[in-house]
This record gives structure tokens, sequence and C-alpha cells, in this order.
């Protein structure tokens, strides 16, 4: 009887906590539902409304005739709050809207569609994302024409959530050079080092948290962005394309490492290519600077015996290109060490011009010894007049620090003057050393090589780059003439005389450097070929290097001069000034006429006229024209290119077909080797679709 009362006690007092337990929690609903609710609330409220940034649109990177290089694309997300619409409209359009986005998606059914809608609709989901799909703006317009959408976002609900993607017109073209940045803002190429002008400052605005996402809350405080400037740079689009091709050809046919080209104006400093592969399992890409950082900083070799031999004239004026050095049978002893020249048994005697131009080591060492073997600071003091132990303050972060010895360092040892002369024990990058040729050519006035020539808002110039002298005269007028001739010499009966030109001139130096691993030099090279051309009248100059070529032939004139004509022979036909003048007019030959299809209406009226040939003009103030021929004359007629539809460029040469394409923002991709467009995969006067690449095939 004891144990059945105590249990029923037991059980009547954990009846009666449960019951307490239960008035509590009621107790605590009714008083934060009705005492402290505001309180509440308003915390709720904090928590769920909040700033958020509004991302600034970046800015464009240009190419020197303003082409797109890099710009930003506006893509959207859809989104869509199924509680603002209106029951009538709702209703009405459900079924409409769901069908359409069915097939425009193409990855759910109809009825999945309308699911999703209701289910939030009833559920009072105010957020929901319709697809993970970005869309473009012209589908967006399209999207806002569809029912409920239509209505707009405060009466229909559509949210369109603005997403931006860097887009590259022209592709992998100088991918290295425009460059990146990625969300921790590290990166390479112009799109870092100018990422404070490009990117603009971002604003912000109210948002709501809400169930799957976050809604915009336009209450008058949002902050707008300022969106970011444009970047037009000293890139010729057409240069840099054919310094890529002809670098990458190089680099295939002898399975190097890695390669890079500069191209450059002599007289403005303008960068006009710049190209840098290197050697992946895929084959070659553009993965690194190696023409201004520091992997691309290395013993420039015999290239550098250019800056050698002025500061050999410089200290000795006497010196006269016709002296001699004996070379003998091409082996030379210096300390512990023995130097060697190329040709097996040497060169003999040889001129001091014949030095620089057959690039003997031991004439030039044994000048060195000659003239500098008791003032070998004053070797160096002269390196240092040149500027080659100072960086050229480049625009783009990332330039390579030269490496220069001087007498004082603990690791100058008694070798190393004649190992300094011929480009050893001491390194530079490819920018470096083109400066000291461009200054050669450009009368003895060394510049800083400038890649962007402005900073714009729209047509408005914010910021303007231009030459800036580094060095007003880095040696005498004798010393240059001297140089000159040696250079042009290389070129003419030296070791570069397999790309002598017979319609312009071309001076510079071949270099082939052995390479060092784990601290011992191996039989790998660094082949190299830096000069400017016309030599008599010099606009550009340029150097090429090849690291690590496989094969018979691995010498600078072999592998980097060919390279260099290339670019060379493109660059001179396409400028008209370079040429030498004509002295009467060109008569077609009765039987024959030009082949003109189409491109510009100034260049091909110039043609026309300079041959001699009439031509019959619709009234079109269009700058691109078809062509046909007429008898002995030309009938041209109006090619209009227009905003947002695929152009005509059947015809057109490949230079004027990507110009006009890549300002159409298309993706381009060419195929064959021809001088002429002969078809295109868009059809002309099509929409353009932005996503797709539109193939040209040359004929």
């Amino acid at each position: 009887m004891n144990i059945k009362k105590s249990i029923l006690i037991r059980v009547r007092v954990a009846f009666l906590l449960v019951c307490l337990f239960a008035f509590a929690i009621v107790y605590k609903i009714v008083n934060i539902q009705f005492f402290d609710g505001e309180k509440w609330k308003s915390i709720s409220k904090e928590r769920r409304i909040f700033y958020k940034p509004v991302f600034a649109t970046r800015g464009n990177i240009l190419s020197d005739n303003e082409s797109i290089l890099a710009t930003s694309l506006p893509f959207y997300r859809v989104a869509f709050d199924p509680t603002v619409a209106k029951a009538e409209v709702f209703n009405g359009g459900v079924d409409s809207l769901a069908m359409l986005l069915a097939r425009f998606y193409g990855d759910r059914s109809e009825d999945y569609y309308r699911r999703k809608i209701k289910n939030a609709r009833h559920s009072g989901r105010r957020y929901i994302r319709m697809n993970s799909r970005q869309i473009n703006y012209q589908d967006k317009k399209l999207m806002a024409q569809w029912p409920i959408f239509r209505e707009g976002k405060n009466k229909g609900g559509v949210i369109f959530e603005k997403v931006e993607k860097r887009f590259k017109p022209f592709g992998l073209l100088a991918e290295r050079t425009v460059g990146f940045i990625n969300e921790d803002k590290n990166g390479a190429g112009l799109e870092y080092s100018f990422n404070g002008d490009l990117a603009g400052t971002n604003g912000e605005a109210l948002f709501e948290r809400i169930a799957g996402g976050s809604k915009p809350i336009y209450d008058g405080t949002e902050v707008k962005p300022l969106h970011g400037y444009d970047i037009k740079t000293t890139l010729d689009i057409n240069l840099q394309d054919v310094a890529e091709n002809a670098l990458y050809k190089v680099l295939q046919k002898t399975d190097a490492e890695y390669g890079c080209v500069i191209m450059m104006e002599v007289k403005t400093g303008e960068v006009k290519a710049i190209a840098n592969l290197g050697k992946t399992k895929g084959g070659y890409i553009e993965d690194y600077n190696y023409a201004v950082g520091n992997q691309g900083r290395t013993e420039p070799g015999s290239t550098f015996k250019l800056a050698s031999m002025m500061a050999l004239f410089e200290h000795a004026p006497d010196i006269k290109l016709t002296d001699t050095v004996d070379t003998g049978d091409g082996r030379y002893r210096i300390k512990n060490t023995v130097m060697s020249d190329s040709k097996i048994g040497g060169y003999g005697v040889l001129t001091v011009k014949e030095v620089f131009e057959k690039s003997s080591n031991i004439g030039v060492v044994k000048l060195m010894e000659k003239y500098f073997g008791t003032e070998q600071q004053a070797y160096v003091d002269y390196l240092h007049k040149f500027g080659l132990n100072s960086t050229l303050g480049f625009q783009m972060e990332g330039e390579a620090r030269p490496y220069m010895k001087s007498p004082q360092d603990k690791n100058w040892y008694g070798t190393t003057l004649t190992s300094m002369a011929i480009g050893y024990e001491m390194k530079l990058s490819p920018l470096q050393t083109l400066a000291m040729y461009n200054a050669v050519a450009n009368n003895g006035v060394k510049i800083q090589p400038i890649i962007v020539k402005e900073i714009r808002k729209a047509d408005e110039v914010i910021q303007s780059f231009s030459t800036r002298v580094l060095n007003e005269k880095i040696c005498s007028e004798a010393t240059l003439k001297k140089m000159r001739e040696m250079l042009e010499g290389v070129v003419e009966h030296g070791t570069a005389k397999n790309i002598h030109s017979k319609d312009y001139k071309i001076a510079g130096k071949t270099g082939t450097a052995r390479k060092v691993k784990d601290g011992r030099y191996v039989r790998e090279y660094s082949a190299s070929f830096a000069g400017y051309f016309p030599a008599d009248n010099p606009k550009y100059s340029c150097i090429v290097i090849i690291d690590s070529p496989k094969g018979v032939n691995v010498y600078g004139g072999d592998v980097a001069a060919p390279v260099f004509k290339e670019l060379a022979d493109k660059a001179y036909a396409r400028d008209l000034a370079m040429h030498q003048p004509m002295h009467a007019r060109v008569v077609p030959a009765k039987d024959s006429m030009p082949v003109l299809q189409a491109g510009s209406f100034d260049d091909l009226k110039m043609i026309c006229n300079t041959i001699g040939l009439s031509t019959h003009t619709e009234n079109t103030d269009e700058e691109w024209v078809k062509v046909s021929p007429k008898r002995r004359s030309f009938e041209f007629a109006s090619n209009p290119v227009l905003e947002n539809k695929v152009p005509d460029v059947v015809g057109m040469t490949l230079r004027d077909a990507l110009f006009i394409l890549g300002n159409q923002h298309l993706q381009v991709k060419v195929q064959g080797s021809g001088k002429r467009v002969q078809k295109q995969s868009m059809a002309p006067g099509t929409d353009i679709d932005k996503e797709k690449t539109i193939t040209i095939i040359l004929s």
C-alpha cells in the first residue's frame, strides 16, 4: 500500500511540473508577443536590413586604334518575388510564364516552373532564383516582355540581378599583357597594374534578407557607383598578332622552353607588341611576362657586347673600326679558364668591326683587357652611365631589377671583367636590353618605354603619358656612328646575314648565352637578337628571346633573328612612310586589274588614285564599301556596319575584318592563310550573339 501511494505521489508531482513548464512557455510567448513585441520586431528589422556594395563597371582596355582588348559585358541572373503581382495578373500569366521559362532554359518542364512559382507565392517566399544560368542583355529585354514580368519589378516582382564578366574580343591575343585580377586583388598585366583606374568606386544600397537570398530596397539612400576609367594602350593588334604567330612557330619548331618579343617605336618609346609564350603540357601559352619580369631576367650574352663596345669607344675614342685584333686559333686562356670562339680553328686577325660582326668573344675580351685591365671600375662606370644598373620605371608592375657587379663586391673575380664584357655574370630583362638598343637608334637619347598612353572617361582624357627622357645622350656622336656601322655590318656580313633585306636596312646583334643550372654552365642556350629598322632612318626597335631551343641550330642568328625579320617585314609592308618615294605613277597593264573587293573607302580610293584607275561612287558617307570592277574602273557601293548586326567582311583584308568584328565585340576565329576573307560563318545582317564565335576563312 505504501508503495502504491508513493508511486501516485510521484506521478502527481511529475504532472504538476509538466503543467508548470507548459504554463511558463505560454507565459513567455504571451510576454514576447504582447509586451516585448515591438522590441523584438525592431531587432529583427535591424538584422534583416543591411547595406551591400553595388559594384562599379570596370573600364575598358583599348589598343592604339581604340579596338577593345578587354571590356566588361553585362549578364543577369533572373530572380522573382511571386508575392508582388496582384491575383488577377498572377493567375492570368503564371501558365504562360512557366511555359516560356521551360522553353528558354530547356532544363526543366513547364510543370516544374509552374509548381515552383505557385508554391513560393503560397508560402509567402519573396525571392526565388529562376535558374542558375546567366543571361545577356538581349535575353533580358526579351524576358522583360513576358507575362507578369512585363509589369516590372514593383508590380510584377521580376528581379534582374546584374553580373559583369570580363570579355576579351581578341581572345588570347596579348593575354598576359592585358592580364587579370582576381577576387583577392591579386593579378598580373595591365588589369592589375592599372586596377585603381579601371576598377572605379563601388556604391552601396540597402538590401533585405529574405528566404532564398536578399532583395534590394530602393529608398533613396543608395549611393551610385562611379564606373572605372578606360585605358588606351600603345599596342598595335596587327603587329601583336604577327609577333605572337612568328614566336609560336619558332618555339614549336625548336621545342624551346619559352620565348618573348618586344617591339617599340624608336622616337616615342611606345610598345607596339609584347608577346610572351611559355611551354606547357598542352603547348605554348602566355603564362608569364618574360619580357619584363624576374623570370625573364637572364645573362644577355652577346647582345650585351653593344654596351661593352660603346664603353670601349668612349674610353678610347682614337680606336678605329679598321684597327686589328689577333683572335688566334679560337681558344684563349684567362686565369684558370679557357675562352673560345664559335668558329673551329678561330678567326685569326680581325678588324674591330669584324670582331663585332662575327661576335668574337676573344676579340672583345682582348680589347677589354687592353683598355680596362687596370681600370675595371671605369668600365662599370660607363655601364652605369648607360643606365644599365637601374630599372626603367615601366608602367606595368613586376619590372625586374638589373643585377650588375662592381669591383668592390666580394664576388668580383679575376675573370669578372672579361665575363661581363661578353654578357655574363650580370642579368638584364629583355626590355632593359631593348632600351639600350633603342637609344642607339634614337641618336643616343634613352627614353622610357611606355605601354599606356591615356586614362580616359569616355572621350575625356583624365591623364596622358608621353615620352620621358632617361638620358639625354648616352654616348658621343663619334661612338654612335661607329656603333651604327657595326650593327648594320652584323646583318650585312656577320652572324645575322641570313635576315639581310634588299628592301630596307636592318641593324642589330645576335646573342647566344649558355645557361646556368645548379651553379654550373651547361650546354643549353638562350638565343636572342636585338636591333632596329630601317637602319638609315629607324622607326622601330625590337628584341627576340628564345630560351633553351633544341636541335642543331640553336644560335641567335638561327632562331631569334628570323622572328625579328618576319615582324620587321610585316611592319615595313604596312607602313608606307618607311618606303622609298615613288618617282612616277605606276600604270597598270592593260590586261590586268588589281584585286579590290571590300574595305575602307579612304584606303581603296587612295590605291585607285595612286595607280591611275577611275572610280564610281554612290552618294554615301559610309566608311566601309564593297567594290566591283566596271570595265577599266571600279564601282564602290555602301557596306554599312550596323549596331548589334553581323557586318559583311567578305572580300576584306584580315586587318580590316578584325578591326570591324572587334569593334562589334565579336569573338573571332581565323582559318586559312590567304590575304582576304573568303567566307564568314555568321550571315551578314543577322543579330549578334556575343556568346558565339564567328569564323572567317581566308583565301
